[in-house]
């Protein structure tokens, strides 16, 4: 089936009000879109957000203003000496000293301590969930930094792969360490050179016509302001917009060993699995077999990228020079891929 006729399909089912997609293999681009998309709409791309801020990281690894092996300490004195619950079903009060700092690298590879497990239930879970960074009204970042530095980890740094939150933390370090607010850095150092035109924290007034609403499975989410003016929070885990020809560029930029913006050593991390056996099998809920490089899903046959809550993904395959976007605006119900990013996958990459 081609493209088109898959975005069409699963819009006249009910699947989705409305979708973007693209596939690109080398030179050769295909766009479809459907229903309330067009191939220029500006998507909240959700947690499609996290390679990106990985590639932000790894610009300062580059310029050697930061090391893999650093502590996190150095530039964020609020977490160091983190405390740990004594097994990740203790109370939050019953807590032990971390055996060692985090580094950057436990941040990039989500092994840190914070984040979220396949049990949601645990009081330190809980605990995390409670001070979550939002994209309103709520903590700026070094206030959120404070918070977060109160919550103990769920387990010892390097131990475990958990979910989202050292996103969130790249994104602060990012911004201590440049000197820039993160929505700064990364217009400067990232989207104007790969000529991401349309990607940022919030959608100015001029292009708010190009803004899809966002769905739950069965209702309109009112966005309340959200992505309309700049967050006081601006989320690495999370709180892009984004567009099929902005990931597309993004996308390229990895195939292209970095195109210059990146070093080829630090694309070959990101796009590498650094997780061990029993870190993946723990991580199957999110990830779904696959391992986990910087920032983002590797699976066993080279394909890198991540999905977004939003419905969004954006993945590449780097020995077939392969890109592959999906956008929508309706939220997931959970971390398991939709059958409608399968059916892209199947037809991007010919597997599900």
């Amino acid at each position: 089936m081609p493209l088109q006729d898959l975005l069409e399909s699963a819009v006249t089912d009910g699947t989705v009000p409305g979708a973007a997609a693209l596939v690109a293999r080398g030179d050769e681009v295909e766009t479809a879109s459907a229903g309330e998309f067009a191939p220029d709409s500006i998507a909240r791309i959700a947690s499609v957000t996290k390679p990106i801020m990985a590639a932000a990281v790894m610009l300062l690894v580059d310029e050697g203003r930061v090391s893999l092996h650093d502590q996190v300490a150095r530039w964020l004195p609020e977490l160091a000496a983190p405390h740990v619950v004594r097994t990740p079903e203790s109370p939050i009060e019953d807590v032990v000293p971390a055996a060692r700092e985090i580094t950057i690298e436990d941040l990039l590879t989500f092994r840190a301590g914070w984040g979220f497990p396949s049990d949601f239930s645990l009081p330190a879970v809980i605990d995390l969930f409670a001070k979550l960074p939002v994209f309103g009204p709520g903590e700026a970042p070094d206030e959120w930094l404070v918070t977060l530095s109160r919550v103990p980890l769920l387990h010892q740094p390097g131990e475990a792969w958990l979910y989202n939150t050292c996103s969130d933390i790249q994104g602060v370090l990012v911004a201590r360490v440049s000197g820039r607010s993160l929505p700064d850095f990364l217009a400067e150092r990232i989207f104007e050179p790969l000529g991401m035109v349309d990607t940022g924290f919030y959608v100015p007034s001029e292009k708010r016509d190009r803004l899809p609403t966002q769905h739950g499975w069965d209702f309109v989410v009112p966005d309340e302001g959200l992505w309309l003016e700049p967050p006081i929070f601006p989320s690495g885990a999370g709180g892009l917009v984004s567009t099929l020809a902005d990931l597309h560029r993004f996308g390229r930029m990895l195939l292209a060993d970095g195109g210059g913006l990146l070093s080829p050593e630090s694309v070959r991390l990101m796009t590498t699995d650094h997780l061990t056996q029993e870190q993946r099998d723990a991580s199957n809920l999110f990830l779904e077999g696959a391992g986990w490089g910087y920032g983002g899903a590797v699976r066993d046959d080279g394909r890198y990228g991540w999905t977004g809550g939003t419905g969004t993904t954006a993945h590449v395959v780097r020995s077939t020079g392969t890109v592959g976007v999906l956008l929508t605006q309706v939220m997931m119900t959970g971390p398991t891929s939709t059958p409608l990013m399968r059916e892209v996958w199947r037809y991007a990459f010919g597997e599900s």
